[in-house]
């Protein structure tokens, strides 16, 4: 089993950035898939970007393609979620999930993913 926390969320304003953190103990991290989504009150929970293992591969949602940039660290059992140019349509709880299934389109469904933390709340004012 693999514990997950995330962190790095805030208050900001259009056009700023912000980087999200996600740490994982337990089982070893490096073979595992790291994925980001975000929640908005009454919506489901949607994929915004996932990287697999070694960080040689990536995928992004449209709506953050160019604005956001998924990476990981795998000596610190880390990964992160720059997010630039921040728009009021970002305000979401942001979590972090993990997988060992491959970076396809399975890798964009939350039931993709078996452990998640608990998400840190991003709120982008106008």
């Amino acid at each position: 089993q693999v514990q997950v926390v995330e962190s790095g969320g805030g208050l900001v304003q259009a056009g700023d950035s912000l980087r999200l953190s996600c740490t994982t103990s337990g089982r070893t991290f490096s073979t595992y898939v790291m994925g980001w989504f975000r929640q908005a009150p009454g919506k489901e929970r949607l994929f915004v970007a996932a990287v697999t293992w070694n960080g040689g591969n990536t995928m992004y949602a449209d709506s953050v393609k160019g604005r956001f940039t998924v990476s990981r660290d795998n000596v610190n059992n880390t990964g992160y979620l720059q997010m630039n140019s921040l728009k009021p349509e970002d305000t979401a709880v942001y979590y972090c999930g993990v997988t060992t299934g491959l970076l396809n389109i399975a890798a964009k469904m939350p039931k993709t993913y078996h452990s998640w933390g608990r998400g840190t709340q991003v709120t982008v004012s106008s």
